[in-house]
């Protein structure tokens, strides 16, 4: 169809809603054709209550993957036309077990030779394809299942708009962006420190004349995040990567992984071999974010910070 040519993979929910209503069209017209009074939506529960077994509407649902208002109304549906009974006997009275009525039964034997009908023509169109539609369905379930199409389109904004970021060295003029930033992401959490004002009100003093560094985030042009790189003395670390915060507006553009690959980077040009961090667990994205760099959890250093119950290494 012209249309999807045009408009391409993004239409893929429209083009499978229309190859939906065309075979559920189909589907219809097939039932007429052998003569049968069915619906096609019906088929699923219809097929299941064909197992000759207890079964409930909760249970029906779950097997197929639908709602459970969706089955209890097919099941009306047919129990109107003498298709389907319910309130069966059972061996837990607790349960409202639905089955087939005998009606039902003798259409399934009907519905049974339709079903081999169909395969044979489904399999017709496999063979004259190029492409298995049925097996990449299925393949396609898996790939979802493990990533939804929201977290793919969410991850491919996030690789878009990050091409709009640009990482650069400290200068005066971000004085107080470094500030600002950083009193914002604490202030929403915790409370600001003594240790916080000494680095946040005298970097150059507390971080770059003692040999570390200090990134920005611009998102065009504008600064909307930062980090700094803090050297380290009398530990068993090189340097520490400190002070990261990326303002609310700015956030789900990839900025703080950014930030982070510089503060690495940077710290490899120095002829470091570990980097160290400080953080809160309940701030799970940042704590996913120095999974993703590679760092890994550690035990036991003294901090000037109340609200650090997490400390993390990098070995370079």
């Amino acid at each position: 169809m012209e249309f999807f040519d045009k408009v391409g993979k993004v239409a893929l929910g429209s083009r499978l809603r229309l190859m939906t209503a065309i075979i559920t069209d189909d589907a219809a017209k097939i039932y007429e054709s052998y003569g049968m009074t069915f619906m096609p939506k019906w088929f699923p529960v219809f097929y299941t209550l064909m197992d000759e077994r207890e079964i409930t509407i909760t249970e029906i649902a779950n097997e197929i993957g639908h709602s459970q208002p969706s089955v209890s109304k097919i099941v009306q549906e047919m129990i109107a036309v003498g298709l389907v009974e319910e309130s069966l006997k059972s061996n837990d009275k607790r349960r409202n077990i639905v089955g087939l009525t005998k009606q039902g039964w003798e259409f399934s034997k009907e519905l049974k030779l339709q079903l081999q009908d169909v395969e044979a023509a489904v399999d017709s169109l496999i063979t004259e394809s190029k492409h298995n539609l049925w097996a990449a369905l299925e393949e396609w379930e898996f790939l979802l299942e493990q990533k939804s199409l929201l977290k793919r389109v969410t991850e491919a904004k996030k690789k878009r708009e990050s091409h709009d970021v640009q990482i650069v060295a400290f200068e005066p003029q971000y004085l107080d962006a470094f500030k600002s930033l950083n009193v914002e992401w604490i202030s929403t959490y915790f409370e600001m420190e003594e240790a916080d004002y000494k680095a946040l009100d005298n970097p150059e003093e507390y971080i770059l004349n003692k040999g570390g560094k200090i990134f920005v985030a611009l998102y065009r042009n504008e600064p909307v995040g930062v980090c700094a790189l803090i050297k380290m003395k009398d530990s068993n670390y090189d340097f520490e990567m400190a002070k990261m915060a990326v303002s609310p507006k700015a956030q789900g553009k990839n900025i703080g992984f950014l930030l982070g690959q510089a503060i690495v980077k940077s710290a490899k040009e120095l002829g470091a071999s570990t980097i160290y961090l400080e953080s809160n667990t309940i701030l799970k994205p940042a704590i996913n974010l120095y999974y993703k760099l590679g760092f890994h959890r550690v035990y036991g250093l003294a901090t000037p910070y109340k609200r650090c119950n997490i400390q993390m290494e990098l070995k370079i």
